[in-house]
């Protein structure tokens, strides 16, 4: 009896060590039910396969390291029991799609559509009507089938991050202000995490040219024929021969075979206890290159590969959506070397406008700018203007007379600026100071009006993908490149969408009822403000200058589009182009501009946290930033940004009063804002085409602001 109870408690003993790794495992995932079922199958058929000696997780073994002493009761003394390993501290786990659709739409009914298959391996299929669209999620239980479906309506709908503020966009009202950011979702949680996958030990592992914190598995790399970008006439990269995942060496091990010897530099660590950011430098043949990361070997990592981006051009990873997309026509540098320098300028600009990112407004989620490049050589790249932001007006705090800004979305407020630069621009060219009339970069166009100097260009870097379509996808599909498409809601790929009042969300748009009035807005209608990937395609067809500056300008396009996180080459895209490529009737001197997209090799980390509720902004000649309170528009003294309409406007008076002989658009006497717009006839034939190819590829109505804000006038 006492050997019977020895090999009963010996028994007990290794089950409970395998429990006790199984609890630990599932502490490390979002969706603890699939853990559990697969976890016990995993040890429950290697413990039979193995029998008594084996092996465990943790890397002990199942038998005991010495028998049971006698004399015990047949107990182990305690310096011989299994020891406890101690849990390592994780994150907060995010709540599952059930719970998150539960909090949206509390009393939903799940279901049973069907089951099917052999006992031993059922198939369940549950569905749940959200909305009046009836969604089917299947698994080998009801439970994960009802997860499934769960799922799937989610991603539907949602592009919020929390509950309370779904709530508010589905006309539900909670008393709980809410504050959110579209780029840290809580049922996507998992999936924005897979970006930020651990290396473990003993595994060859390389670095993603969107340094998005993953590493793969890598084989033999090629070496580049010349040593350096001397040529930058622009031909597509060169396509590395297939990697052999044999070979087993990091961007870091690869950088020491081309030059031995290199030294790695700690720079700067910065974020709060949760979201270190580290940064490490390396110099090579005289070049200095930084790299970032959540520690330092992440960010020794990523130093080594810009430095082999940049001068080996050698993209180690070769994976298609995180390949620059180069633009349409002349070419003046490699796409990749010249996003890092766009990336690496805006950001320095911010550091150096904040102290040091030490003053209270270098707080931001997303953080914009515009650098422009006159020539080949990116060193002489001059920032023009940077801003952060991620909201929207309040809808009661709108302006009939354009001094509020409706839109503090960081990169729509870059191109505010950048249409203020424009405009100081001009007035460098009319001035009777010759060194200001060189200096500008205008020069006269023989079909009337201005133009930009050849080899003049505007660079677009945002810190992360644009809110709206070319968003709301990315997160969701790393590592799915040869599956297909197979996304629950691939349907609405390209659907225009609206950001949401006081929030930084978007749906998609309503089939109908696009109009906006201003009593509605002020009664309690929300206010509707389209998405920046849908501003940012009709800049790509209108430019980005704007109706106004068109009396002056042919159109402005950006010449690239550069992302700092979440780059997905299909989705940016069809995002900025490729869903309105069957275009027709633009004027003749509107295209559609096909700007270069590219993602950044040291990628920024996830800005974790509650955003804040303001909009920075500078333009090249500013003394210091100017800070917005986005809810209402204007400053916390309640003045008039130097961005609002009322402003330009007034530039603009004074320009068209000494140009009137010059005018590409000729009008007699402006009486509005509005009827000044309208009078852009062209511009606006371009902007109804781009409306037009919307609606015809099913994407949706482009929603407008209530009439009422562009009725103002103003007196030169």
């Amino acid at each position: 009896m006492a050997e019977e109870r020895s090999s009963v408690r010996q028994t007990r003993s290794q089950q409970k060590c395998f429990a006790m790794d199984v609890d630990e495992e599932e502490n490390m995932s979002s969706c603890s039910t699939d853990v559990k079922e697969n976890r016990n199958l995993d040890n429950v058929s290697s413990k039979e396969a193995l029998g008594e000696g084996v092996q465990l997780p943790n890397g002990g073994s199942g038998s005991r390291k010495r028998p049971l002493e006698e004399g015990n009761n047949g107990h182990s003394h305690s310096k011989f029991r299994a020891k406890k390993r101690k849990k390592t501290p994780g994150p907060v786990l995010p709540k599952n799609a059930l719970m998150q659709l539960n909090e949206i739409k509390p009393g939903l009914q799940y279901k049973l559509l069907s089951q099917t298959g052999p006992v031993h391996a059922p198939v369940f299929v549950m569905t749940v009507e959200v909305n009046g669209q009836l969604f089917e999620g299947s698994g080998p239980t009801k439970k994960k089938a009802k997860l499934n479906a769960a799922e799937k309506a989610l991603r539907s709908f949602v592009q919020f991050p929390n509950a309370s503020e779904a709530h508010m966009a589905m006309g539900r009202t909670l008393t709980v202000n809410t504050d959110f950011t579209s780029d840290q979702a809580d049922f996507p949680d998992t999936l924005f995490n897979g970006f930020e996958t651990p290396a473990q030990a003993d595994v060859a592992y390389y670095l993603g040219s969107n340094g998005n914190g993953s590493f793969n598995s890598i084989g033999d790399y090629p070496l580049p024929s010349s040593g350096g970008p001397d040529n930058l006439s622009q031909s597509p990269l060169p396509v590395p021969s297939a990697f052999a995942p044999s070979s087993g060496k990091n961007s870091v091990m690869i950088l020491n075979e081309l030059r031995p010897g290199l030294k790695y530099d700690f720079v700067s660590e910065s974020g709060e206890s949760h979201a270190k950011n580290f940064v490490m430098s390396v110099t090579v043949d005289g070049q200095t290159f930084e790299g970032s990361g959540r520690n330092k070997k992440l960010a020794k990592a990523r130093a080594a590969q810009a430095a082999l981006s940049s001068l080996f051009n050698m993209q180690l990873d070769q994976t298609p959506s995180r390949q620059p997309i180069p633009r349409e026509g002349l070419q003046l540098h490699l796409p990749q070397v010249l996003a890092d320098s766009v990336s690496r300028l805006v950001v320095d600009k911010f550091s150096e406008l904040t102290d040091n990112f030490t003053s209270p407004h270098a707080r931001r989620k997303v953080l914009a700018g515009v650098v422009m490049t006159t020539g080949t050589d990116v060193k002489d790249a001059e920032v023009i203007c940077v801003s952060t932001g991620t909201k929207c007006i309040n809808g009661e705090y709108m302006s009939d007379r354009g001094l509020a800004l409706n839109d503090c979305h960081a990169e729509i407020i870059a191109r505010r600026s950048l249409i203020r630069y424009l405009y100081t621009q001009l007035e460098y060219f009319l001035s009777s100071n010759k060194e200001d009339q060189q200096k500008s970069i205008f020069i006269r166009c023989e079909r009337g009006g201005y133009k930009l100097k050849d080899n003049v260009q505007f660079h677009l870097y945002i810190s992360t993908s644009p809110c709206g379509d070319a968003r709301i996808f990315s997160p969701h599909e790393a590592g799915m490149e040869d599956q297909g498409d197979r996304h629950p809601n691939r349907k609405a790929r390209g659907q225009l969408r609206t950001k949401i009042e006081s929030g930084e969300g978007t749906i998609p748009v309503r089939s109908s009822n696009t109009i906006q009035t201003w009593d509605g807005v002020l009664q309690g209608e929300r206010l509707l403000t389209m998405s920046c990937s849908d501003k940012i395609a009709r800049w790509n067809v209108v430019g980005i200058q704007g109706s106004l500056m068109n009396y002056f300008t042919e159109p402005i396009y950006f010449s690239s589009i550069i992302l700092g996180s979440l780059y997905h080459a299909d989705h940016l895209s069809r995002a900025m182009y490729q869903r309105i490529a069957d275009i027709e009737d633009l004027p003749q001197s509107f295209t559609l501009n096909k700007p270069l997209l590219s993602g950044i090799s040291n990628a920024e980390a996830r800005q974790p946290g509650k955003a804040p509720n303001f909009s920075v902004n500078w333009t090249v000649g500013d003394q210091a930033l100017e800070v917005i309170n986005a809810t209402t528009g204007k400053d916390d003294m309640g003045r008039a940004s130097r961005l609002c309409k009322h402003v330009l406007y007034s530039r603009w008076i004074r320009l068209q009063s000494k140009l009137l002989s010059s005018l590409r658009i000729k009008l007699a006497k402006p009486s509005s804002y509005y009827e000044v717009k309208q009078a852009a006839t062209e511009y606006h034939s371009a902007k109804q085409a781009l409306i037009k190819a919307f609606h015809k590829a099913g994407l949706g109505a482009w929603v407008k602001k209530p009439i009422e804000q562009d009725q103002f006038s103003q007196s030169p």
